[in-house]
């Protein structure tokens, strides 16, 4: 396999509470591939997006390694961060709050192209129209505020944001989350478009497993800010090997009436993640829990490219392994 274009090597970022640390990322192995995408899913608060503004830089990590293209990036100085601004980037979920509502839909272009000193004055008018044409957005709108367009148009202005310094790399934070379903499918169309047309690499956090089945080409499933299970997106669904993986993909809505899935009911209380306790954080919830579960556990490859963290994974899946 090829070199990974971003690497995270036990990838940790805590933060301080007035009851000890909350260990957000803790101990993340994760590595994204030039021209792929990589889904991360899991329930609010398991450390999706918190990860994902930590590899960019808007957190910075608490220990373990960032790379990019084989570089450590893990502690960039000012210039490399500057540097690093341009090839690695983010779409956020909520395009109202993070556009500036002073700024017009041409200045919210301008200013990264502005900051990057590479382009003259004459050329930006030029650049701005060619980004507004690339995420589906009328040139008519040039001088529009955010609070005058649409929802669907705010996120064309975030994802143009994004992609105006040609990154190499983009978070995207739960990027449809807040939009109705039908636009949900234009902007994942226009994400997807994009990633052909320039080779992008795709972090994609979100909650909605139909939606990460759709655009990804490996998940990673987080819980409590581990990773639980990585593999292939379509091995995923059709081999879920750890016990969250497979109540997450139970809970997926079904239009066969004729043959209704087995929901999994998930019981128990969550552990804290402040100063957790070694062992799988999912155990408490586990009906399968043992106390070998309440031991540190470590990812491990049980298919090709497929990784679970689970002491008892061979012997809850005899009839795949």
């Amino acid at each position: 396999m090829s070199t990974p274009l971003v690497e995270l090597k036990g990838l940790k970022k805590y933060f301080d509470t007035h009851k000890g640390k909350l260990h957000a990322v803790d101990d993340i192995n994760m590595s994204f591939y030039e021209g792929k995408t990589m889904g991360v899913v899991g329930e609010s608060g398991c450390g999706k997006s918190t990860l994902a503004r930590t590899i960019i830089h808007l957190h910075e990590p608490t220990d373990g390694q960032i790379l990019f293209e084989g570089k450590d990036i893990t502690y960039p100085n000012r210039r490399e961060l500057h540097d690093l601004r341009e090839q690695m980037q983010i779409i956020f979920q909520d395009p109202y709050m993070t556009l500036n509502p002073r700024y017009t839909i041409e200045d919210t272009l301008k200013e990264p192209l502005i900051l990057s000193g590479k382009y003259e004055k004459a050329s930006l008018d030029k650049q701005i129209i060619k980004l507004m044409d690339m995420v589906g957005l009328s040139g008519r709108l040039r001088m529009a505020y955010p609070h005058e367009l649409s929802g669907g148009r705010r996120q064309r202005v975030g994802i143009g944001r994004a992609i105006a310094m040609n990154p190499k790399f983009i978070a995207c934070d739960e990027p449809v989350a807040s939009l109705d379903v039908s636009i949900q499918a234009q902007i994942i169309n226009l994400l997807q478009d994009l990633q052909k047309d320039f080779g992008l690499t795709y972090m994609f956090v979100t909650h909605d497993l139909s939606v990460v089945r759709h655009i990804s080409h490996d998940i990673s499933v987080m819980y409590l800010g581990q990773l639980v299970e990585t593999s292939p997106s379509k091995e995923l669904f059709l081999k879920p090997l750890h016990p969250y993986t497979k109540a997450l993909i139970s809970a997926i809505p079904s239009t066969d009436i004729d043959h209704p899935k087995e929901r999994i009911q998930l019981k128990g209380e969550l552990m804290s993640p402040i100063e957790p306790k070694p062992g799988c954080r999912f155990a408490p919830r586990c009906v399968y829990a043992t106390e070998a579960c309440h031991m540190p556990q470590k990812l491990e490859e049980v298919l090709p490219g497929h990784f679970v963290s689970c002491c008892r994974v061979r012997e809850l899946n005899t009839d795949i392994l």
